[in-house]
């Protein structure tokens, strides 16, 4: 798959898809610190400026196009100016690139409040231009912790919610088939504010005989250091070690967790850059990388896994139908 990328930040997307095989036809990037990373990781890949002014032969045929336009005029942190933004007005322009490089898909990312701007309609005009090119898409928010591919079997330890929308020209099945699974369940149950109810279980002692569950009559809390008698108190690897408990006491056994006067520290860039999949030098082996570039170009990027599932979805749906037109041409 040749594919060319635009508001490209650090390259989320070519990290994913590089394993999968696919090439980048070109790059399109305007911040300095996201240039030179670029240029590091990816000297042999044309980098352009303003995507706005690419034009059909300029770069190698794509089969792709993939971006994050700016967020900052949808975000429901910010003053939400929607299309009135020049910034916001970058996703018509997303799709004028569409209309002249005419790949067929099309990879688009937002943040969720995209889909409230301006009650709807600024995202409403998005997909009619889609709609008028004729492409075919879906669209669905996707959070980063729930998503796990082979190259991240974990996901990430984060709450990342954003917008992408999939666009294949002439067809909403094959964008749809990205996006969406016939069954699925999405990670753990939201967060709940409600009492929790109790349960009870009994366990088989022997025929005909139960009791209650050992579980049921344990103290509070039996991972704890000071609930295990003094002969298991080893800690040695798989072992149970020296724990947060609920209450606090002057026993050795006590750890504290909270103290006045204390902060939790600020993650570091390494601990930042794994949060959305990236290895743990891929910013600070750059020349010039520092502190506030690295948390703004992290803070900017799409996750890894979750470009990654995208892909390995695309590839999947052009198999697919591969082998149908195959069996049709049999």
């Amino acid at each position: 798959m040749i594919y060319g990328s635009v508001c490209s930040g650090i390259e989320a997307a070519t990290q994913a898809w590089h394993p999968l095989g696919w090439k980048p036809s070109f790059f399109s990037e305007i911040e300095k610190f996201p240039r030179d990373v670029l240029t590091h990781h990816y000297p042999q890949v044309p980098l352009h400026g303003d995507f706005t002014t690419i034009q059909k032969d300029d770069y190698e045929p794509i089969e792709l196009l993939v971006g994050g336009t700016p967020c900052q005029s949808f975000s429901v942190a910010g003053l939400r100016a929607g299309l009135d933004d020049p910034r916001g007005n970058l996703m018509l322009e997303f799709g004028a690139l569409a209309k002249r490089l005419q790949p067929k898909w099309l990879v688009w990312e937002n943040v969720p409040g995209v889909l409230s701007s301006n009650s709807g309609r600024d995202f409403g005009s998005f997909l009619a231009m889609l709609a008028e090119l004729g492409y075919g898409f879906s669209y669905r928010v996707l959070d980063a912790q729930f998503v796990r591919t082979d190259g991240h079997p974990y996901a990430v330890p984060q709450i990342r919610r954003r917008v992408f929308v999939i666009g294949c020209f002439g067809s909403w099945q094959c964008a749809a088939a990205v996006l969406f699974d016939r069954e699925s369940l999405q990670g753990n149950p939201p967060p709940r504010r409600s009492k929790g109810q109790k349960t009870t279980s009994f366990t088989a002692s022997s025929f005909g005989q139960y009791d209650v569950s050992p579980c049921q009559t344990k103290t509070d809390v039996i991972a704890f250091y000071e609930n295990h008698p003094a002969d298991s108190r080893v800690t040695d690897m798989g072992e149970v070690c020296t724990t947060v408990t609920s209450r606090w006491g002057t026993g050795g056994g006590n750890v504290p967790y909270a103290q006045m006067q204390m902060q939790v520290r600020r993650l570091t860039p390494t601990e930042c850059a794994r949060l959305q999949g990236f290895p743990d030098n891929y910013l600070s082996q750059v020349k010039g990388a520092n502190d506030s570039n690295m948390y703004k170009a992290l803070g900017n990027s799409m996750a890894v896994n979750v470009m990654q599932l995208i892909g390995e979805r695309i590839n999947l749906v052009e198999q697919l139908q591969a082998d149908l037109a195959k069996k049709e041409a049999a």
